[in-house]
């Protein structure tokens, strides 16, 4: 049964920096697409980051809002997956959540973790 932990949201101020961590059972990371999204309040939920299998050359590619200020990678031994966030900005303050693109399905339904809130402030 595939299961996703996030971790290392908090508050931060505009400019900061945050790592946030993506653990994971029941999928092997390295050969799925694997992505970040996050949903802010009152919003639907986006993909923010994506990272190819090993199989598709484990590219990446982000959405136009974080591109160059975000980096998605992998530790495949470890199975964790990582988004670094640099210069943050208030539009940034979201859940966010781990999961394979598309969204890993359980019971019928998509599966999501409980994601890790990220609050910037301005």
């Amino acid at each position: 049964q595939v299961q996703f932990v996030e971790s290392g949201g908090g508050l931060v101020q505009t400019g900061g920096s945050l790592r946030l961590s993506c653990a994971a059972s029941g999928i092997i990371f390295s050969i799925n697409a694997m992505g970040w999204y996050r949903q802010a309040p009152g919003k639907q939920r986006e993909l923010v980051a994506q990272l190819t299998s090993v199989y598709s050359g484990g590219t990446t590619n982000y959405a136009d809002s974080v591109k160059g200020r975000f980096t998605i990678s992998r530790d495949n031994a470890q199975n964790t997956m990582y988004l670094q966030m640099n210069s943050l900005k208030p539009e940034d303050t979201a859940v966010y959540y781990c999961n394979t693109i598309p969204a890993a399905r359980l019971r019928g339904m998509d599966y999501w973790g409980k994601g890790t809130l990220v609050t910037v402030s301005s």
